[in-house]
């Protein structure tokens, strides 16, 4: 039924296993995906969004190596949001909403367009090593299916049980069934196992809704997109979220239900998201709060299934529908199914290299929610790399690592393999000491370079961005080689209440001033005949005033780069009280008050402890 030896087998469809199986086949590598369920590849199984605070970086670090979450993200969109905006560029996001349904379908397409790439359903049972080298998998029939390399990628599916109320049931999510036997046969080579728990909210019936109660939610003016190519449009049409909140009475309904809730009488005992937390969560935790919001988003563009985002619970089903029945505009709510919370099988990824294999198993990777990550963004980034990785042992090459100055990528694997984690984790801007340099515009000059040297990003996508890349750069020598009069430049400025300058100077020291953005330095005759004469689009005049009027930031952040690394010999006092210092963020406190690092070094490669944290402890300490 199968190839003698396969180069790289995937176990699992999901997030994680699709952009790992993209890769290594992309690569030249004879590649099978296994999955228990061929009609739920890439399977949105919690919110039909990709992208957001940092995570939108990440998808486009993957386009950019050559990876297919970016494509499809812009096939299936129905809305898109680049968020942060008020802020600088390092802080801009893309975020789409998505067509469930059309996403799992475009990505199915889009593998079974892949060469080399075989497909199977069937539950992977166990792995096959001999003398500590993986040799294949074996699944539930009793098949054994050799390979040079393995790539485990089971999202929630290992041993997962379902919670909702006082009631659980084994499930690798709502509808299908746990994966077993894999988790067993990793301890037994000596693998270290935790759990983990995530939740989803209720889905909805939209025609029970009544949205004029609810505030709209629309996309941007001007959609962009995620990926660099131009196989895809941004969106000429796009459909609104709605947002809501909970109240008091809401909060009161639900405490009803604590006494019933497997969160709170025992039945979990597993780590959940913190930054995700399910509703009962929030209104334990936060009790100071009268009120929450709720985004209401659509699942697709014909649908009328709709997704309650942050109303996640395990509460029991009556519950769930007597609070949410309670909120402004789900008055006569239908429920399409309840919320849910599921515990699963993870492994701590200190027991992994840099490039996703594991240190006991010669050829076996893992990538995705195994090694405790949450989110499909998260997931994703971790299968490319995978693959990348599982490709190039194949080949015998060198392999391929990210650092963390290079991208959003090279920080969350850092994180993973140097820190570890005890709760899900997930990516946010503020875990990037360069997260300048690490933005989403230049994600493409970071990486696609590097990944066409090994043999994954296309010689297209390669000669695309060079172009783009000089284009820009042109773009920010006019400005630093032309100049501008008084006359011309004084008018811009004074209607930007910018002071008015009293001799000629080069426009790069005009346009920098923050008071001024590209629409105004567009005045200047000079300017606009050079953006109609070189024929520059809305991305490269995007990345050209970035790089004016971002230079400084730039510098800034390397100099501070340079001055963390001069902090391995100083030391903390034992027992520091961390609580003390009320600037640091509460995550950075309890994180470092339980490890007690005993450099300041030490304590920044802390996982959830961020660069500002690190400043506020240095002022603190006198230092």
């Amino acid at each position: 039924m199968f190839e003698k030896e396969y180069d790289v087998i995937v176990v699992g469809g999901g997030h994680a296993g699709s952009e790992a199986a993209a890769a290594a086949a992309n690569m030249g590598s004879k590649t099978l995906l296994i999955t228990m369920n061929l009609q739920n590849i890439a399977q949105m199984s919690c919110n039909p969004a990709m992208g957001g605070i940092a995570k939108g970086q990440i998808v486009r670090e993957i386009d950019a190596l050559g990876g297919y979450s970016g494509i499809v993200s812009d096939t299936s969109a129905i809305q898109f949001k680049m968020l942060n905006k008020s802020k600088g560029p390092a802080m801009w996001s893309p975020r789409v909403q998505s067509d469930r349904m059309r996403f799992a379908e475009d990505w199915r397409l889009m593998l079974e367009n892949t060469e080399n790439l075989d497909f199977y359903q069937e539950m992977v049972a166990g792995i096959l090593v001999e003398n500590n080298q993986i040799k294949g998998v074996k699944t539930s029939l009793g098949l054994e299916i050799k390979a040079k390399t393995v790539i485990l990628t089971n999202g929630t599916f290992l041993n997962g049980l379902i919670h909702i109320g006082d009631k659980n049931f084994g499930g690798g999510r709502s509808g299908e069934r746990a994966a077993t036997g894999i988790t067993a046969d990793l301890i037994d080579l000596g693998f270290e196992a935790g759990r983990m728990k995530t939740g989803t909210p209720p889905r909805v019936d939209g025609r029970s809704l009544d949205f004029s109660k609810m505030i709209e939610q629309p996309g941007d003016d001007v959609p962009a997109k995620f990926s660099y190519l131009d196989i895809t449009k941004p969106l000429t049409e796009q459909r609104s979220c709605h947002m809501s909140y909970t109240s008091p009475e809401v909060h009161e309904i639900l405490k009803d239900g604590f006494d019933r809730s497997p969160m709170f009488n025992g039945r979990i005992e597993s780590v959940g998201p913190r930054y995700c937390p399910s509703i009962e969560d929030k209104i334990n935790r936060f009790a100071d709060k009268d009120r929450h919001q709720l985004f209401v988003e659509p699942e697709g563009w014909s649908t009328v299934e709709y997704y309650v985002n942050g109303f996640s619970t395990s509460l029991p089903e009556d519950i769930q529908f007597a609070a949410l029945k309670s909120v402004k505009g789900f008055e006569n709510v239908k429920f399409f199914r309840p919320g849910y919370a599921i515990e699963y099988d993870y492994f701590p990824p200190t027991q992994l290299t840099h490039t996703l294999e594991t240190k006991l198993v010669k050829g076996l990777f893992f990538a995705g929610q195994i090694n405790g990550t949450t989110g499909y963004e998260e997931a994703a980034c971790q299968g490319l790399m995978a693959g990348i990785n599982a490709a190039l042992q194949v080949k015998k090459e060198e392999s391929f690592v990210l650092s963390r100055n290079e991208a959003y990528i090279g920080v969350l694997i850092d994180d993973l393999i140097t820190k570890g984690t005890e709760e899900p984790y997930r990516m946010f801007t503020s875990r990037a000491e360069y997260r300048t340099l690490l933005r989403q515009d230049n994600a493409d000059f970071r990486l696609t370079e590097k990944s066409y040297k090994i043999g994954l990003a296309s010689e297209k996508r390669l000669r695309r961005m060079q172009y783009k890349k000089e284009q820009a750069n042109k773009f920010v020598e006019f400005f630093k080689e032309t100049s501008v009069s008084p006359e011309e430049a004084n008018p811009v400025l004074e209607a930007n209440k910018s002071a008015p300058v009293k001799q000629s100077g080069k426009m790069f020291k005009i346009f920098a001033r923050p008071q001024l953005d590209l629409s105004d330095v567009r005045n200047f005759r000079k300017v606009e005949e050079y953006i109609r004469e070189n024929d520059l689009d809305n991305e490269i005049l995007e990345q050209a005033e970035i790089q004016v009027k971002y230079s400084g930031y730039i510098e800034k952040e390397k100099n501070n780069a340079d001055k963390l690394n001069r902090l391995e010999n100083l030391k903390i006092p034992v027992n520091f009280d961390y609580f003390n210092i009320q600037s640091m963020s509460m995550e950075a406190r309890e994180k470092l008050n339980k490890i007690q690092p005993k450099t300041v070094s030490q304590a920044s490669r802390v996982s959830g402890v961020s660069p500002s944290d690190i400043s506020v402890l240095l002022v603190y300490m006198g230092r």
